[in-house]
């Protein structure tokens, strides 16, 4: 814990850097604006929180060390985030005059963010890999584990809400239906593209 300021830079490097999690919030952003994203984020921080306790316990070293458990999530994983990009692949243009709070759906996206991180096993070998260097085996572990796990769910709400501000500005460059289908189209691409690496990746 010494090296706390170390930790909160890596935290920020790995939620900054874009995954299926920030192609999720820029897409639910420009189509719903950002209180229509925040259930989203919320579900990605929460999930974050969950994999962190999963990390926490056996079924953490289960799925280090069992090359089936780690394949078996790893599909399911993938296979979610390739729906999402055919779902988007397939979406009507955005039509943000259209689209408003309401048809967001606090819940949907929520376990839209939720299921997202939930099928992710890189973040359980992210938590399992990296806390272990930040904790001090002569102190507390469940206040420094709780530390760092609260550490990267409040970077996760306040680096996904810059992403989703930033859409939310980026707007006025996307009102036609072009613009509207080049987004549905990135965003589908890109986590098919995911989803396609996720589920070649190696333990």
């Amino acid at each position: 814990m010494k090296l706390y300021s170390l930790f909160l830079l890596m935290a920020t490097a790995t939620v900054f850097s874009p995954g299926p999690g920030v192609v999720m919030t820029l897409s639910n952003a420009l189509r719903y604006g950002m209180r229509g994203t925040f259930g989203g984020i919320l579900g990605i921080a929460c999930g974050a929180l969950a994999v962190a306790a999963i990390s926490a316990t056996s079924l953490g070293v289960l799925l280090a060390a069992s090359a089936l458990a780690f394949t078996v999530l790893k599909l399911i994983g993938a296979a979610y985030l390739i729906y999402l990009g055919i779902r988007l692949w397939r979406a009507p243009p955005f039509r943000f005059a259209e689209q408003s709070v309401h048809e967001a759906s606090f819940g949907k996206r929520f376990l839209e963010g939720l299921s997202l991180q939930l099928t992710n096993p890189k973040a359980i070998f992210f938590f399992l890999s990296v806390f272990p260097q930040f904790i001090d085996p002569a102190r507390s572990y469940p206040i420094q584990f709780a530390t760092l796990v609260l550490t990267y769910s409040v970077l996760v709400v306040v680096i996904h809400c810059s992403y989703a501000l930033f859409a939310k500005r980026a707007k006025g460059w996307l009102v036609s239906d072009r613009g509207g289908r080049m987004v549905n189209k990135a965003a589908g691409v890109t986590f098919v593209c995911f989803g396609a690496a996720l589920a070649t990746a190696k333990r």
